[in-house]
């Protein structure tokens, strides 16, 4: 007895409380989701089946045993396709109970009332194929409806079953009335053929108020269409149906019940039934339905039903249409044929009279490609197309193929050229080589054979700007090229083939400039409109390559770029823009590539020298310009950088072409407008809207900088500069260091000239200090080392200037700039990140040996040209670190890099990379080996050694990695000279740095890092070697249990190590205390043995300080 909560109040029920278990495997069926990954109850289903015989006679564990099923199965409501591998054994578990002739009827309603669970989770039509329905399984089927009562509603189960069973029996492929004349008859019993029986059990349990009415729908919508019923009972069973429903009343339940019935078994019937078979009872079943007036039944699933039955109608009454797609071959029914016509032709099996229809078909596999979501099919089927052709040049004799040389030629060039995939233009190359060697009739084959050979074509930006030039010289393939482009490349899915193809028109149109501009271009123009995003971005691409080509093959000539272009197709270059924008092309995914396209296409027709000047559509192009850099915080980053990069150089060119009023002056409104409007958005808080405007204004000409150079620079300046808000802004920082280079090329030097126009002695120092400065961004976020960005653009940049001031006017170099800038150079140079190491050690060469003239006040110049010699050097891979390391750890004797590059090293020797480890240790390990008999030089090492970590006290980034280096130095006994000498100041300064560094510290790196120090400082002889104890023993005590055990195992190491630091009496009793303390117990007991140790090794105990009271 269980308290249940009823409408009425609390009630008590005779019904079992569910265990805590049960309630807690449904609960976990609810929360898991999706989560589960197949069906693992499996073993207990097959137990709790097989008991079904001994339960169903006894009412409480036969609803036991049916409930434990619901709950299995009702676990797999959200994935009920995991039962999938269980279905047919445990269908076959309990029909055998059904079929057996013992079973009593109590038992064979349980076992269909099991088959219904399972139905209902999986489905029934998943379950229907796994019902036995050979011709012997019909009469068995048919004889159990005999018993049945319609009106039991406690064993509906087993009648929608039974439908089910019986609707699939009726698929068997024979005449129903073949097995009428097995029908045993008992005398005086009238037989009734099996079509009449099916059809009975249907209509009567299409007007039952139970679920097997839905199943009875399903077996007339399989039984009706059945060839031999159809001829002979379809037409009165739906005059039945239909008489049925118009004498039915959905004011009436019963009215309701048997419409329901009618409505679902014409649905099911109009859905599987031929078209021809259903269409002359349609036109009927139409007008009876309107009769019904379902649209004013209250009954949501009548109003359902019928919808669906209106809808079966329509398609019925529409004429039939194949798709164009239905009958399509795929792509692998094309390299199934392509390789079967290879065969053939190879075997001698087809006959030359057939050619003319295999080579077309042929020259359409050449160009295969079907475009599958996000890419395409149809390069197996290429290929085999090749391999075709290279069959075909082995079976045939020449003259055969000589009416087909030409198309075949084209097609093998362009395939081998311009196909996307390597492996079929390899194929393709292979296939020409093949007909030329052994047909020699394709035109120019030895020429174009040694340039698209099987290697040449491996590269496709080869292949398409370098290779094509040359094919294209011969003009039996110029025009195919030109038109294959035009057709199947520009419209290409992949955005890499669209941009190479409009760069390769752009080199093939000095072949033919009057069809490019009078075939191809019209073309390319319409091309612009298309609705295909693809098609029109290529369009767009490819307008602008050729009208750049156009305008460089008229300026020859010093005629315009209209001598090509008529004023049509001038006009409609202006307008691609405004058509664009007023379509709301520029918006969404779509937008980005419309924004590069039409970027690359102002760039070009600037450049071009279009006759735009003073037009409304420039402030269109302007505008556009700025609305993309202002918005590339919206775009992907995958296309970011080059949305970008195509939005400044569009600006360039249209500044320069555009904005010019006089020689070398700007229009006063773009001047007084665009450059403070540009500073302005510097402060932007997007950091990619600072990147675009930074870059934009040092891609600005030199006339629209003249007056303002100054506050440009001030401007790029303060990006430069790291504030808390915008830390972790570094593509910013490096864009505008990038600007900052740039501009000082374009105004150039003059050593007495105005600030506000060129770069001169009162603003040089400014800008190296900022590029300087920038040299320390390490600033790190989630990406990792985002500074090296910053670094990286600092140092190319600090090359760059000082080469043009190296150039022209080497008076501005300072001493102390140009030390300063080969100094954190070669710091960059010896430092952890191989790409970034590289690019260091090049700058740094690269201003060594500049001569023309040398770079003044290099450094121990004379040195450094010996250590890095021109011919040496050229070889060397500065990204390999086994390579890069021992030549820059050679600068550690020169005592104005030894302070750099030890901090650079210090970063290298202590980082987590095994190979930078590895041969920076090695490389500085040399080096301290060649000075170890030279105190002065040991001692001027070590001061610089304590200067770095000095300088970069609690700055974990170095002091980390500068502890792990001097604990592998103090390992390897590099200062074994110091230890002579009691109290020697290098290791009193080194422990007193290490106390500062570890002072509070809750690092654990850092912790560990210290102790390894400290324990290799005990080689130290004097006083200090008490306070190095001292500090060990502080450690022993830390309130981190694993900073302890760290201590305590190292200590007895160093204990091992150095005889001489513990008396012999006491070494035992040392070393177990040491093995023996538990050292991550509880404080007070490490203490206590942690100060025993002390007293053993005559070190004073340490004190705990009292912490101060609160408000004192």
């Amino acid at each position: 007895m269980v308290l249940m909560e009823a409408h009425g109040g609390m009630v008590l029920s005779d019904e079992p409380a569910a265990s805590t278990a049960e309630e807690e495997v449904e609960d976990d069926a609810l929360s898991s989701g999706a989560a589960l990954e197949a069906f693992s109850e499996s073993a207990e289903t097959r137990a709790l089946l097989s008991s079904l015989p001994g339960v169903h006679g006894e009412r409480a564990a036969r609803e036991v045993a049916e409930e434990r099923f619901r709950v299995i199965m009702d676990k797999y409501q959200e994935q009920p396709h995991l039962l999938d591998p269980h279905l047919e054994w445990m269908m076959n578990s309990l029909l055998d109970l059904v079929q057996d002739e013992k079973s009593l009827p109590a038992l064979v309603h349980l076992a269909f009332k099991f088959l219904y669970i399972i139905t209902k989770v999986r489905g029934y039509k998943v379950f229907l194929r796994l019902f036995p329905h050979e011709v012997a399984d019909v009469q068995p089927v048919l004889d159990m409806f005999t018993g049945q009562n319609p009106k039991d509603h406690e064993t509906w189960e087993t009648r929608y079953m039974l439908l089910l069973w019986l609707s699939v029996t009726c698929l068997i492929p024979f005449d129903f009335s073949r097995l009428d004349g097995n029908l045993p008859t008992q005398p005086g019993e009238t037989r009734i053929p099996i079509m009449d029986r099916i059809l009975q059990i249907a209509e009567s349990y299409l007007v039952v108020s139970d679920k097997a009415r839905d199943a009875a729908a399903v077996l007339v919508s399989k039984f009706i269409i059945r060839p031999d019923v159809k001829q002979r009972k379809m037409a009165s069973f739906l005059d039945w149906s239909l008489c049925t429903l118009a004498h039915s009343s959905f004011q009436t339940i019963e009215g309701v019940i048997a419409m329901d019935g009618m409505l679902q078994a014409l649905a099911q019937i109009f859905k599987h039934g031929k078209r021809e078979d259903c269409l002359p009872y349609a036109n009927t079943v139409l007008q009876c339905l309107d009769g019904c007036r379902l649209p004013e039944s209250n009954q949501t699933l009548l109003r359902k039903l019928g919808v669906k039955l209106v809808q079966r109608l329509g398609l019925t009454f529409l004429k039939p249409k194949v798709a164009t797609w239905s009958f399509q071959e795929t792509d692998k029914a094309w390299h199934g044929g392509c390789l079967a016509l290879a065969e053939l032709g190879r075997r001698g099996l087809l006959l030359p009279s057939r050619l003319s229809e295999v080579v077309t078909v042929i020259l359409k596999a050449l160009t295969y490609d079907e475009k599958r979501g996000a890419c395409s099919v149809g390069a197996n089927v290429r290929d085999a197309a090749c391999y075709v052709c290279w069959a075909f040049a082995r079976a045939y004799e020449p003259q055969e193929l000589t009416p087909f040389v030409t198309a075949i030629s084209s097609a093998l060039v362009i395939a081998a050229i311009f196909d996307r995939n390597v492996n079929c233009r390899r194929a393709a190359s292979a296939a020409f080589q093949e007909n030329v060697g052994r047909q020699g009739t394709f035109p120019h084959g030895i020429d174009i054979l040694t340039t698209a050979d099987y290697f040449a074509v491996g590269n496709i930006s080869n292949c398409f700007l370098v290779i094509s030039v040359f094919i294209a010289g011969f003009q039996e393939y110029t025009k195919p090229m030109i038109d294959h482009l035009v057709s199947m490349k520009i419209n290409h899915w992949d955005g890499a083939i669209r941009e190479l193809s409009a760069k390769a028109l752009h080199n093939l149109t000095p072949q033919v400039p009057e069809y490019i501009a009078t075939h191809v271009f019209p073309t390319l123009l319409l091309m612009t409109l298309s609705p295909d995003l693809h098609t029109r971005h290529g369009a767009i691409l490819s307008c602008a390559e050729v009208t750049y080509a156009l305008y460089k093959l008229a300026s020859q000539s010093n005629r315009p770029v209209t001598y090509y272009l008529d004023e049509k197709a001038v006009q409609s270059l202006k307008e691609i823009h405004q058509q664009l924008c007023d379509r709301h092309l520029y918006r969404g995914l779509g937008g980005e590539l419309m924004r590069q396209a039409v970027c690359v296409l102002i760039e070009n027709l600037s450049l071009s020298r279009m006759p735009f000047k003073g037009d409304t559509v420039i402030d269109g192009w302007q505008w556009l310009i700025n609305d993309t850099l202002r918005s590339l915080h919206l775009v992907s980053s995958h296309s970011r950088q080059q949305i970008k990069e195509a939005a400044v150089s569009a600006l360039a060119a249209l500044c320069s072409e555009y904005y010019m009023e006089e020689p070398g002056e700007a229009g006063f409104t773009i001047e007084r407008e665009l450059i403070p409007e540009y500073l302005a958005e510097l402060q932007c808080p997007e950091e990619m809207t600072r990147c675009g405007f930074s870059s934009a204004l040092g891609a600005l000409p030199g006339f629209l900088l003249r007056g303002h150079l100054q506050q440009v620079l001030a401007g790029l300046r303060t990006v430069t500069c790291t504030s808390p808000k915008d830390v972790s802004f570094a593509e910013a920082r490096r864009d505008s260091l990038k600007a900052i280079s740039r501009i000082c090329q374009t105004v150039g030097v003059k050593a007495e000239g105005p600030p506000d126009e060129v770069m001169c002695k009162e603003n040089i120092s400014e800008v190296y200090t900022a590029l300087l400065d920038c040299m320390n961004d390490y600033t790190t976020d989630s990406r990792g080392d985002v500074g090296a960005w910053v670094r990286e653009a600092a140092m190319t940049s600090l090359m760059d200037l000082t080469l043009l001031l190296a150039q022209t006017e080497p008076v501005l170099i300072e001493a102390h700039i140009c030390e300063r800038v080969m100094c954190c150079v070669a710091q960059q140079a010896s430092e952890k990140i191989d790409r970034f190491r590289a690019h260091a050690a090049r700058v740094f060469l690269t201003l060594l040996h500049f001569d023309s003239p040398p770079i003044p006040h290099v450094p121990h110049r004379r040195e450094l040209e010996s250590l890095f010699p021109r011919s040496d050097v050229a070889s060397v891979n500065w990204n390999a670190p086994s390579q890069a390391f021992p030549l820059i750890t050679q600068l550690l004797g020169l005592p104005t890099y030894r302070y750099h590059v030890l901090l650079g090293l210090a970063v290298s020797v202590g980082g987590l990379t095994e190979s930078t480890v590895r041969h920076s240790t090695q490389s500085l390990f040399e080096y301290m080996k060649g000075i170890q008999k030279d105190a002065q030089a040991l001692v001027s090492f070590s001061g610089t050694l304590l200067k770095v970590f000095e300088d970069n006290l609690l700055n974990d980034r170095v002091s980390v990695s500068l502890l792990k280096m001097l604990d592998q130095l103090l390992a390897n006994g590099c200062f074994d000279i110091f230890t002579a000498e009691e109290n020697h100041p290098f290791c009193v300064k080194l422990l007193t740095l290490c106390k500062e560094e570890i002072r509070k510290s809750k690092d654990i790196q850092k912790l560990r890092s210290s102790i390894a120090v400290l324990c290799g400082m005990v080689q130290f002889s004097g006083d200090v070697r008490k306070k190095v104890l001292l500090q060990l023993f502080l450690l022993l005590g830390h309130p981190f249990p694993v900073i302890r055990k760290t201590t305590a195992s190292q200590v007895y190491e160093m204990v091992l190590t150095y005889s001489d630091l513990v008396d012999a009496d006491v070494l035992d009793e040392v070393m177990s205390v040491l093995s023996d303390t538990a050292w991550d117990a509880e404080l007070p007991v490490v203490r206590g043995q942690r100060n025993h140790l002390c007293d053993l090794l005559g070190v004073p105990r340490p004190q705990l300080v009292p912490k101060p009271a609160p408000g004192s």
